[in-house]
């Protein structure tokens, strides 16, 4: 943390003692901080909901205010990338054993895939009733354009140096050995996944092989509860005011996510910029969401 941020998070710290003092009524501050999106990259120059993105904003959430031991986080993600989701499950973890606070996660419409792995660093987690969660899995999606560039005359040419560089090459046929590799892949990537969901879920699961938890379904809140995957329905202030009653104030941090050309020019200069990529990049993310949201 630099040093600037450190004067201005004990400038605040003293401001909100200062406050407290004079006002006679004592206040639990809590940190809130919201993660939305897709999880890994966003296109050219931008960033999604990253590591490096947040991380400060991780930071300042969690050396807010030392008489706080509670961390609030709001997730709304579909998943996304596998690395990027352990991460930040993991820096979430290592934060909240460095500080020893405690994590409350709460779900709005979705925190599917990635966004449940997110979740599983949080010491209870709690939903909407129309929320989704789960989606426990891994997939690996694209497209074959093997037939279109045959209506289109065009010659394939890709030169290599290691018999496996073009394995999954979209322009050409797909091969049984290559799609054997990639599920090898998924099943230890999936693995990874089982076991973090089970060590932080522990004996709240209920049957996980009887019940498929495993195996990429979804289910929302009622659901969710019964299977172990969630402690509660409930909101952020209907948990805060049984825990404080009335003395209590959330503190939304922020935690900023442009990119380059965001920051600097504005949404509109990013957007000229990133179109060509992200136009693509869009159907892929568009249809995770999708898959959650009617």
């Amino acid at each position: 943390m630099s040093l600037i941020r450190q004067v201005k998070l004990g400038i605040r710290k003293t401001l909100r003692k200062v406050k407290t003092t004079l006002s006679g009524a004592e206040k639990s501050y809590i940190p809130l901080i919201r993660l939305e999106g897709v999880i890994g990259g966003k296109g050219y120059g931008k960033k999604g909901l990253c590591l490096d993105a947040i991380k400060s904003g991780l930071d300042d959430a969690f050396a807010f205010d030392d008489t706080s031991d509670i961390v609030a986080i709001i997730i709304n993600s579909p998943g996304g990338s596998p690395s990027q989701s352990s991460l930040i499950y993991k820096y979430l973890c290592h934060l909240k054993a460095k500080k020893n606070k405690k994590i409350l996660a709460f779900i709005e419409d979705v925190a599917a895939s990635g966004g449940y792995y997110i979740a599983c660093a949080a010491d209870e987690i709690y939903a909407d009733n129309h929320s989704i969660t789960g989606s426990i899995g891994v997939v690996s999606g694209g497209f074959g354009f093997t037939k279109a560039i045959e209506k289109l005359g065009v010659e394939r040419r890709v030169h290599t140096s290691g018999e496996n560089k073009s394995m999954l090459d979209p322009f050409s046929p797909e091969k049984p050995d290559d799609i054997e590799h990639l599920k090898s892949i998924q099943g230890d990537i999936h693995a990874i996944f089982k076991q973090v969901v089970t060590d932080s879920r522990g004996d709240k699961l209920q049957n996980p092989q009887e019940n498929e938890l495993f195996t990429g379904k979804f289910w929302v809140a009622e659901r969710a509860k019964m299977l172990g995957l969630i402690d509660d329905i409930q909101t952020i202030e209907q948990v805060m005011f049984t825990r404080y009653g009335k003395k209590y104030k959330i503190v939304p941090m922020a935690l900023d996510k442009r990119g380059f050309f965001e920051k600097r020019f504005g949404m509109f200069a990013s957007d000229i910029a990133d179109n060509l990529t992200e136009n693509i990049e869009l159907m892929t993310k568009t249809s995770l969401w999708n898959r959650f949201l009617g």
